[in-house]
């Protein structure tokens, strides 16, 4: 049935002359009602709490993905399937728990990505720019680094003995994997070639070399950075005459080969193209290394489908080499191009990549089960993106306003940003967007303020999750509380005393609110 009214809806939408028309079952009560009570249904059917250990942990962290952009999203998936766009689910909509996350760093009103990466990984809220450490570390002051090192959530899952892995679309050595296994004082560290010569004599360690040596034993790493583990000038394999893609390391270490040679008798695999990493065994494969740009991986819009594995893919691959494991695994999986577009002002990639990070949520769902997996879905932090302009039903999210703006009588598109690098001027006013392609790939939204790249925004984001101990990520909460949520869920980490016997239990059991008490007041207390 939900085929043929998707069906026709497709046909209403997009159907004549191509204009959307108002669907005759939405006119009648029953049609609402309907849809409510099973709703309603559903909701009642799934009331009792999943208090089962997690024996697998899942975070999906869609970089810059606020609000708006998951509403925006929402709407673009619909319409890529013939859909009006505003009905439909994402996969992360179908989660049974939702929370909101307050995204402040230490010092800062308006986040940055490695501030937040340390509260979601590492459970401490810190400064900005600043990965795995806390607030007493200060930025780009290397001797603060020293005993204000504070570890993840991953680290905690190595240590109970779980398989770990990291899946980005950035560099594997950016802001949001590098607070998994990084303590750097500057996100910018990316290898000692971009490190002040003070910084290395004070001992400070670049974040491509934390990698492969805080925690050595990473299952699986795949994203870009392949600059960064490679000699200065040394030429990438699939850019050999462009010098930008040049190795950049000053110290002289391969990194990669490194990973390699450690890996000989280990099961362990080198890849840098999607035909290396769909012919990796996943039953047969312990270790991935995957590193498949010198820099971050292309958008999903521009990504070469022959040359250039998707997040999914990668998702796929990580998920089946991880779960081999009998005590479980932790995945990390970044969307992290979501925010570079927005950045640019490029509405159409960074809605294209969030689109891409909810099929590889809906591949993860299929590969997993909600029995003993936790899966949450959130953002670092938003942007200052937003679409509106009273659109009719059905309106390309991509589309002009149904109007033209009363003040300077010129049509405008739904999507605008606060500030950025769509801000332009012609003969001192705004520039009349319907003579120019507003659905080109890189085409800039309009901006109020002008600015070479778009800002973070401030605002709460959402938390979506489901899995073991789900429930207890309600309401608003600071963001540093969720790794502390998963690990609870796994009994892994510091707070395992609620657990019955170790990671092999199949249910938690909960403490009585008066040693629930005591716990916490410790912990407060330390």
């Amino acid at each position: 049935m939900t085929k043929v009214i998707t069906l026709i809806l497709s046909c209403l939408v997009w159907g004549g002359l191509g204009k959307p028309q108002f669907p005759e079952q939405e006119k009648d009560p029953v049609f609402w009602n309907s849809w409510a009570q099973r709703t309603l249904k559903n909701a009642m059917n799934t009331q009792e709490p999943n208090k089962n250990v997690a024996k697998n942990l899942i975070l999906f962290l869609g970089d810059g993905m606020g609000v708006p952009t998951v509403t925006a999203a929402r709407i673009l998936k619909g319409q890529l399937s013939g859909q009006y766009g505003e009905e439909v689910q994402l996969e992360m909509d179908k989660f049974p728990y939702v929370s909101l996350s307050k995204t402040y760093n230490t010092n800062a009103q308006v986040p940055d990505s490695a501030g937040t990466a340390t509260a979601y990984l590492c459970g401490v809220k810190a400064n900005e720019g600043t990965v795995g450490v806390s607030a007493a570390a200060v930025r780009g002051q290397c001797n603060t680094t020293q005993g204000n090192e504070v570890t993840s959530i991953l680290k905690w899952a190595k240590d109970a003995g779980k398989s770990v892995g990291i899946v980005t679309t950035t560099r594997v050595n950016h802001a949001t994997p590098s607070a998994a296994y990084a303590h750097c004082v500057d996100r910018d560290w990316y290898s000692d070639g971009e490190m002040p010569a003070e910084a290395l004599q004070d001992g400070c360690k670049d974040i491509a070399r934390q990698l492969m040596e805080n925690i050595p034993d990473i299952n699986v790493i795949m994203g870009g950075g392949r600059k960064y583990m490679l000699p200065k000038n040394t030429s990438d394999v699939e850019y050999p005459e462009e010098k930008k893609h040049s190795g950049t390391r000053k110290d002289g270490r391969n990194l990669i080969q490194e990973w390699i040679d450690r890996r000989k008798d280990k099961k362990g695999y080198y890849v840098w193209n999607k035909q290396e990493l769909l012919s990796v065994n996943p039953s047969t494969a312990d270790y991935l290394l995957g590193l498949f740009e010198p820099g971050d991986l292309t958008y999903d819009l521009d990504r070469d489908r022959s040359t250039d594995p998707s997040l999914t893919e990668m998702v796929e691959v990580a998920i089946k080499i991880l779960r081999k494991n009998p005590e479980g695994f932790y995945l990390l999986v970044e969307g992290g191009r979501i925010d570079h577009g927005h950045h640019e002002g490029k509405a159409k990639q960074a809605l294209h990549e969030a689109v891409e990070m909810d099929r590889a949520i809906g591949r993860a769902g299929l590969l997993t089960s909600a029995h003993d997996t936790l899966t949450v879905v959130t953002a670092d932090h938003s942007h200052v993106f937003n679409f509106g302009g009273y659109t009719m039903r059905g309106n390309s999210i991509f589309g002009l306003a149904p109007m033209v703006s009363d003040v300077d009588q010129k049509p405008f598109t739904s999507i605008l940003y606060g500030n950025g690098p769509g801000f332009k001027l012609v003969n001192g006013s705004r520039v009349n967007v319907s003579t120019v392609d507003y659905q080109q790939n890189d085409y800039q939204a309009q901006a109020a303020v002008p600015l070479r790249m778009e800002t973070h925004g401030g605002e709460d984001v959402a938390v979506f999750a489901k899995g073991p101990m789900a429930h207890l990520l309600h309401g608003v909460q600071e963001q540093n509380y969720i790794p502390h949520v998963m690990a609870y869920a796994a009994c892994v980490g510091q707070n395992k005393a609620h657990c019955r016997s170790g990671n092999s239990a199949t249910s938690i059991a909960i403490a009585p609110p008066s040693l629930a008490l005591i716990i916490t007041a410790t912990w407060l207390l330390c």
